[in-house]
């Protein structure tokens, strides 16, 4: 699967418009912040049954307490494709 070009890409962001275009359009990033730390977990939790079965996995970072870094892009096809964009909007349904 080749990656997206910028035209493809600016149109997924308008339908995740949560989500920040990143190093140089590598990836995809959103920043989610939760009352406490056990709600960061466990939001990350939720995060693992569906990128297991999108067969799809996305960097995730838990930082200053309450804070949950979630970072997508398609390793395997140097850059971001529609898959990153399909994870991200169910993501975003957590």
């Amino acid at each position: 699967m080749p990656p997206l070009g910028i035209a493809q890409i600016s149109s997924y962001l308008e339908k995740t418009p949560d989500w920040s275009l990143e190093d140089n359009g590598q990836y995809i990033m959103r920043l989610f912040e939760f009352p406490d730390f056990t709600a960061a977990v466990e939001f990350v939790d939720k995060i693992v049954p569906l990128a297991n079965e999108e067969e799809h996995h996305p960097d995730v970072r838990i930082h200053d307490y309450n804070k949950v870094e979630v970072k997508l892009t398609t390793h395997s096809a140097g850059g971001l494709t529609e898959k990153d964009f399909k994870v991200a909007a169910k993501i975003d349904k957590l």
